[in-house]
Protein backbone atom coordinates (compact mmCIF):
# COMPACT_ATOMS: atom_id res chain seq x y z
CA UNK A 1 0.00 0.00 0.00
CA UNK A 2 1.66 3.23 -1.26
CA UNK A 3 -0.23 6.88 -1.76
CA UNK A 4 2.85 9.30 -1.64
CA UNK A 5 4.82 9.94 -4.76
CA UNK A 6 8.58 9.52 -4.06
CA UNK A 7 10.05 13.01 -3.31
CA UNK A 8 7.47 14.20 -1.25
CA UNK A 9 8.39 15.80 2.11
CA UNK A 10 5.76 15.88 5.26
CA UNK A 11 5.67 15.34 8.82
CA UNK A 12 6.55 11.75 10.05
CA UNK A 13 3.46 11.96 12.31
CA UNK A 14 1.80 12.59 8.96
CA UNK A 15 2.79 9.65 7.51
CA UNK A 16 2.35 7.56 10.61
CA UNK A 17 -1.31 8.84 10.12
CA UNK A 18 -1.64 7.03 6.56
CA UNK A 19 -0.10 4.43 7.37
CA UNK A 20 0.24 3.72 11.19
CA UNK A 21 3.27 1.94 12.81
CA UNK A 22 5.25 3.54 15.90
CA UNK A 23 6.52 7.48 15.51
CA UNK A 24 9.90 6.79 17.40
CA UNK A 25 12.96 4.86 16.21
CA UNK A 26 14.27 3.90 12.60
CA UNK A 27 11.92 1.30 11.90
CA UNK A 28 7.63 1.18 12.23
CA UNK A 29 5.76 -1.99 11.16
CA UNK A 30 2.26 -0.93 10.75
CA UNK A 31 -0.77 -2.71 12.50
CA UNK A 32 -2.83 -0.88 10.38
CA UNK A 33 -1.79 -1.24 6.98
CA UNK A 34 0.15 -3.51 5.23
CA UNK A 35 3.47 -1.63 5.97
CA UNK A 36 6.75 -1.67 7.15
CA UNK A 37 8.57 1.92 7.56
CA UNK A 38 12.05 2.19 7.44
CA UNK A 39 13.41 5.54 8.37
CA UNK A 40 16.89 7.07 7.51
CA UNK A 41 19.33 9.67 8.80
CA UNK A 42 22.47 8.85 6.87
CA UNK A 43 24.49 12.21 8.51
CA UNK A 44 24.22 11.80 11.82
CA UNK A 45 24.51 7.45 11.52
CA UNK A 46 27.86 7.95 9.91
CA UNK A 47 29.44 10.03 13.08
CA UNK A 48 29.09 6.79 14.67
CA UNK A 49 29.58 3.92 12.17
CA UNK A 50 26.67 3.42 10.53
CA UNK A 51 26.63 3.89 6.78
CA UNK A 52 23.31 3.82 5.26
CA UNK A 53 23.18 5.04 1.55
CA UNK A 54 23.30 3.45 -2.06
CA UNK A 55 26.18 0.51 -2.77
CA UNK A 56 28.09 0.09 -6.20
CA UNK A 57 25.15 -2.70 -6.92
CA UNK A 58 22.27 -0.16 -6.82
CA UNK A 59 20.98 -0.94 -3.52
CA UNK A 60 20.45 1.53 -0.84
CA UNK A 61 22.14 -0.48 2.59
CA UNK A 62 20.39 0.43 5.35
CA UNK A 63 21.52 -0.28 9.47
CA UNK A 64 19.17 -2.77 11.35
CA UNK A 65 17.75 -1.28 14.77
CA UNK A 66 19.01 -2.01 18.28
CA UNK A 67 21.42 0.73 19.72
CA UNK A 68 22.73 -1.22 22.67
CA UNK A 69 24.25 -4.33 22.18
CA UNK A 70 24.48 -7.57 19.73
CA UNK A 71 21.01 -6.79 17.28
CA UNK A 72 18.95 -9.28 16.95
CA UNK A 73 16.12 -10.28 13.85
CA UNK A 74 13.26 -9.37 15.92
CA UNK A 75 10.64 -6.65 16.11
CA UNK A 76 11.36 -3.97 13.34
CA UNK A 77 14.38 -5.68 11.93
CA UNK A 78 12.21 -8.94 11.73
CA UNK A 79 9.48 -7.29 9.87
CA UNK A 80 12.22 -5.77 7.52
CA UNK A 81 13.61 -9.58 6.47
CA UNK A 82 10.12 -11.45 6.03
CA UNK A 83 8.20 -8.28 4.87
CA UNK A 84 7.63 -9.95 1.64
CA UNK A 85 6.24 -13.41 3.00
CA UNK A 86 4.04 -11.20 5.34
CA UNK A 87 2.80 -9.37 2.22
CA UNK A 88 3.69 -5.75 3.63
CA UNK A 89 5.08 -2.98 0.90
CA UNK A 90 8.49 -1.84 2.82
CA UNK A 91 9.02 1.81 2.40
CA UNK A 92 11.37 4.41 2.88
CA UNK A 93 11.83 8.21 4.34
CA UNK A 94 14.83 10.06 4.64
CA UNK A 95 14.57 11.99 8.24
CA UNK A 96 15.76 15.64 8.80
CA UNK A 97 14.29 16.51 12.25
CA UNK A 98 10.72 16.37 12.15
CA UNK A 99 10.01 16.08 8.44
CA UNK A 100 10.86 12.93 6.50
CA UNK A 101 11.08 12.82 2.50
CA UNK A 102 9.50 9.84 0.98
CA UNK A 103 12.25 7.60 -0.95
CA UNK A 104 10.32 5.42 -2.67
CA UNK A 105 9.04 1.60 -2.18
CA UNK A 106 11.93 -1.08 -1.90
CA UNK A 107 11.90 -4.70 -1.54
CA UNK A 108 14.61 -6.12 0.46
CA UNK A 109 17.33 -8.41 -1.64
CA UNK A 110 19.94 -9.60 0.94
CA UNK A 111 21.68 -8.94 4.68
CA UNK A 112 24.87 -9.39 6.20
CA UNK A 113 26.03 -8.64 9.52
CA UNK A 114 28.79 -6.22 10.54
CA UNK A 115 30.61 -3.90 13.53
CA UNK A 116 29.58 -0.66 14.56
CA UNK A 117 29.82 1.05 18.17
CA UNK A 118 26.63 0.90 20.42
CA UNK A 119 25.36 4.03 22.07
CA UNK A 120 27.86 3.15 24.59
CA UNK A 121 31.29 2.73 22.41
CA UNK A 122 31.05 -0.91 22.65
CA UNK A 123 31.13 -2.52 19.59
CA UNK A 124 29.07 -5.03 18.38
CA UNK A 125 27.84 -6.85 15.07
CA UNK A 126 24.70 -4.95 13.46
CA UNK A 127 22.62 -5.91 10.73
CA UNK A 128 22.74 -5.12 7.25
CA UNK A 129 19.85 -4.66 5.05
CA UNK A 130 20.21 -4.24 1.20
CA UNK A 131 16.99 -3.14 -0.74
CA UNK A 132 16.23 -2.90 -4.12
CA UNK A 133 14.11 0.53 -5.22
CA UNK A 134 10.90 -0.53 -7.24
CA UNK A 135 10.40 2.61 -8.41
CA UNK A 136 12.68 5.30 -10.06
CA UNK A 137 14.75 7.10 -7.79
CA UNK A 138 13.51 10.55 -6.57
CA UNK A 139 15.87 13.61 -6.20
CA UNK A 140 17.03 13.44 -3.03
CA UNK A 141 20.18 13.44 -0.99
CA UNK A 142 21.33 10.25 -0.19
CA UNK A 143 25.19 9.06 0.06
CA UNK A 144 26.93 6.61 -1.56
CA UNK A 145 28.44 4.00 1.16
CA UNK A 146 32.23 3.45 1.13
CA UNK A 147 32.37 -0.15 1.10
CA UNK A 148 30.10 -2.77 -0.95
CA UNK A 149 29.28 -6.19 0.50
CA UNK A 150 32.27 -8.50 -1.31
CA UNK A 151 30.80 -11.32 -3.32
CA UNK A 152 34.05 -13.00 -3.34
CA UNK A 153 37.34 -11.74 -1.20
CA UNK A 154 39.06 -8.84 -2.52
CA UNK A 155 42.55 -8.30 -2.02
CA UNK A 156 44.48 -4.92 -2.73
CA UNK A 157 47.26 -2.63 -2.28
CA UNK A 158 47.39 0.42 -0.48
CA UNK A 159 50.08 3.07 -0.26
CA UNK A 160 51.23 3.13 3.45
CA UNK A 161 50.92 6.98 3.87
CA UNK A 162 46.96 6.00 4.05
CA UNK A 163 47.54 4.94 7.84
CA UNK A 164 43.88 3.55 7.81
CA UNK A 165 42.99 1.70 10.44
CA UNK A 166 39.61 -0.96 11.00
CA UNK A 167 39.20 0.99 14.14
CA UNK A 168 38.68 4.57 11.87
CA UNK A 169 36.20 2.98 9.67
CA UNK A 170 33.61 1.26 12.13
CA UNK A 171 33.79 4.36 14.53
CA UNK A 172 35.08 7.05 12.39
CA UNK A 173 34.47 9.72 14.96
CA UNK A 174 36.95 7.82 17.48
CA UNK A 175 39.78 10.04 18.34
CA UNK A 176 42.96 7.76 17.84
CA UNK A 177 44.62 6.63 20.93
CA UNK A 178 48.34 7.51 22.07
CA UNK A 179 49.47 3.95 21.64
CA UNK A 180 47.90 4.25 17.74
CA UNK A 181 49.66 6.98 17.24
CA UNK A 182 52.88 5.69 18.74
CA UNK A 183 52.16 2.65 16.36
CA UNK A 184 51.21 4.57 13.15
CA UNK A 185 55.34 6.23 13.68
CA UNK A 186 57.03 2.92 14.07
CA UNK A 187 55.09 1.91 11.18
CA UNK A 188 56.53 4.59 9.06
CA UNK A 189 60.22 4.43 10.69
CA UNK A 190 60.26 0.82 9.44
CA UNK A 191 58.83 1.14 6.17
CA UNK A 192 62.00 4.00 5.83
CA UNK A 193 64.35 1.18 6.87
CA UNK A 194 62.99 -1.37 4.64
CA UNK A 195 62.90 0.94 1.55
CA UNK A 196 66.85 2.05 2.42
CA UNK A 197 67.58 -1.38 1.88
CA UNK A 198 65.82 -1.68 -1.29
CA UNK A 199 62.59 -3.49 -0.23
CA UNK A 200 58.95 -2.45 -1.92
CA UNK A 201 56.63 -2.20 0.88
CA UNK A 202 53.12 -1.28 0.96
CA UNK A 203 49.92 -2.20 3.12
CA UNK A 204 47.43 -4.72 2.23
CA UNK A 205 43.93 -3.75 2.28
CA UNK A 206 41.19 -7.09 2.66
CA UNK A 207 37.85 -7.52 2.57
CA UNK A 208 36.39 -10.66 2.95
CA UNK A 209 33.82 -12.52 1.09
CA UNK A 210 30.46 -11.52 2.58
CA UNK A 211 31.85 -8.69 4.56
CA UNK A 212 31.96 -4.66 3.31
CA UNK A 213 34.37 -3.49 6.46
CA UNK A 214 37.44 -4.12 4.94
CA UNK A 215 40.42 -5.35 7.03
CA UNK A 216 44.51 -3.24 6.60
CA UNK A 217 47.25 -5.06 7.49
CA UNK A 218 50.26 -2.37 8.80
CA UNK A 219 52.97 -3.19 6.19
CA UNK A 220 53.08 -5.80 3.30
CA UNK A 221 57.48 -6.58 2.39
CA UNK A 222 56.82 -7.72 -0.77
CA UNK A 223 60.60 -7.82 -1.27
CA UNK A 224 60.61 -10.70 1.93
CA UNK A 225 57.17 -11.81 1.93
CA UNK A 226 56.88 -10.70 5.46
CA UNK A 227 53.57 -9.49 6.80
CA UNK A 228 53.82 -7.27 9.70
CA UNK A 229 51.63 -6.23 12.13
CA UNK A 230 52.93 -3.40 14.63
CA UNK A 231 51.54 -2.29 17.83
CA UNK A 232 52.49 0.95 19.95
CA UNK A 233 52.91 -1.22 23.14
CA UNK A 234 54.82 -4.10 24.14
CA UNK A 235 51.89 -5.59 26.26
CA UNK A 236 50.58 -9.14 26.22
CA UNK A 237 47.26 -7.65 25.19
CA UNK A 238 48.36 -5.93 22.10
CA UNK A 239 50.56 -8.70 21.24
CA UNK A 240 48.25 -11.15 21.29
CA UNK A 241 45.59 -8.89 19.34
CA UNK A 242 48.86 -8.74 16.45
CA UNK A 243 48.90 -12.36 16.68
CA UNK A 244 45.19 -12.69 15.66
CA UNK A 245 45.38 -9.87 13.47
CA UNK A 246 48.30 -11.79 11.94
CA UNK A 247 46.39 -15.34 11.58
CA UNK A 248 43.30 -13.62 9.61
CA UNK A 249 45.14 -11.33 7.08
CA UNK A 250 47.58 -14.33 6.49
CA UNK A 251 44.43 -16.10 5.04
CA UNK A 252 44.24 -14.20 2.24
CA UNK A 253 48.13 -13.97 1.07
CA UNK A 254 50.91 -15.86 0.41
CA UNK A 255 53.51 -15.17 2.54
CA UNK A 256 56.74 -16.13 4.35
CA UNK A 257 56.91 -15.05 7.42
CA UNK A 258 54.74 -13.22 10.08
CA UNK A 259 55.98 -11.09 12.21
CA UNK A 260 54.65 -8.31 14.54
CA UNK A 261 56.42 -5.15 15.34
CA UNK A 262 57.00 -3.44 18.57
CA UNK A 263 58.66 -0.30 20.40
CA UNK A 264 60.87 -2.61 22.43
CA UNK A 265 61.80 -5.81 22.91
CA UNK A 266 59.04 -8.22 24.73
CA UNK A 267 59.47 -10.01 28.13
CA UNK A 268 60.77 -13.23 27.58
CA UNK A 269 57.58 -15.34 27.99
CA UNK A 270 55.82 -12.73 25.12
CA UNK A 271 59.09 -13.68 23.14
CA UNK A 272 58.60 -17.25 23.71
CA UNK A 273 54.48 -17.31 22.81
CA UNK A 274 55.10 -16.08 19.06
CA UNK A 275 58.43 -18.20 18.49
CA UNK A 276 56.13 -20.91 19.61
CA UNK A 277 53.54 -19.69 17.28
CA UNK A 278 56.60 -18.94 14.68
CA UNK A 279 56.37 -15.52 14.62
CA UNK A 280 59.02 -13.31 14.04
CA UNK A 281 59.75 -10.12 16.29
CA UNK A 282 61.46 -6.52 15.04
CA UNK A 283 62.01 -4.14 17.21
CA UNK A 284 64.47 -0.59 17.28
CA UNK A 285 67.53 -0.96 18.95
CA UNK A 286 69.21 2.69 19.12
CA UNK A 287 69.38 3.55 15.52
CA UNK A 288 69.53 -0.12 14.36
CA UNK A 289 66.68 -2.99 14.38
CA UNK A 290 66.69 -6.28 15.94
CA UNK A 291 64.63 -9.46 14.33
CA UNK A 292 64.28 -12.10 16.23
Amino acid sequence: MNTLTPGTTMKRREVHEIYGGRQQGGIGPSSKTPTVLFFTDPATGRKHGYYDGWDADGLFNYTGEGQIGEQRLVQGNKAILHHKEDGRSLLGFKANGSDVTFMGEFELVDHHWTDAPDTNGELRQVVIFRMRPLSERANIDLPSVPFTVARTPEIMHVPIEELHTEKAVVEPSREPYEAERRESGLVIRYADHLRSNGHDVARIKVIPEGERSPLFSDLWDSTSGDLIEAKGVATRESIRMAVGQLLDYGRFIEHNRKVVLLPSRPRPDLIDYLHTLDIDIVYPDGSEWTRT
